[in-house]
């Protein structure tokens, strides 16, 4: 077995050439050693790399790790990065995004009932982005699909996990969702493009 100075350079290495967030279970089999083992090597990275101060940190993401810039960089990499043009998400896009999150899994037609619109062409757009997914099909009539967030989502919104979401009773502009009135519609107020822009 490798010591602790040794795995953690060889996290490192795979975490900088795998790009994507490594996960504890590929990186223990590499290892050839046990997951808490790994996980605890990660951790020890992550707080290794804040207290050093560095410009790149370590985050967790959904049970996997992996190479970030720091936040506060942000400002430079901006400008070593213009013109470059990110497509931002519409307002449509940002509700239906918000549903599936904190309502997951959830279908197409729970959807469209707290929006009060369809919304068929904004979850495409979704997930053509790789920020919703599939889950599966529900138990009720004509089983229809179910929707969930992805991996992707949480890496883009900088969540470890589904359960680091902010409390949606702090948003005071979402009104209550009553189950048994399954047609009152969800109030969320977003910045954004027009209800029209699907994408």
């Amino acid at each position: 077995m490798y010591n602790d100075k040794v795995m953690k350079s060889a996290l490192e290495s795979m975490m900088f050439v795998w790009g994507e967030p490594l996960k504890v279970k590929d990186a223990a089999e590499v290892l050839d050693t046990d997951k808490k083992v790994v996980k605890d090597l990660f951790l020890d990275l992550q707080r290794e790399y804040a207290m050093m101060g560095r410009g790149i940190r370590i985050r967790e993401v959904d049970g996997a790790f992996q190479f970030v810039t720091h936040a506060e960089n942000e400002i430079f990499i901006e400008k070593l990065c213009t013109p470059v043009k990110v497509k931002k998400l519409s307002q449509a896009a940002l509700e239906v995004l918000a549903i599936i999150a904190y309502r997951q899994p959830v279908t197409k037609g729970e959807i469209d009932s707290i929006r009060g619109i369809k919304s068929e062409r904004v979850i495409d757009g979704l997930m053509s982005k790789d920020l919703v997914d599939v889950a599966g099909r529900s138990e009720g009539v004509g089983r229809p699909l179910l929707y969930k967030t992805t991996g992707e989502f949480l890496k883009k919104f900088g969540f470890a996990s589904i359960k680091d979401l902010p409390d949606i009773t702090e948003f005071d502009d979402i009104e209550e969702y009553d189950e048994e009135t399954p047609h009152e519609q969800l109030s969320i107020n977003f910045e954004g493009d027009a209800d029209s822009e699907d994408k």
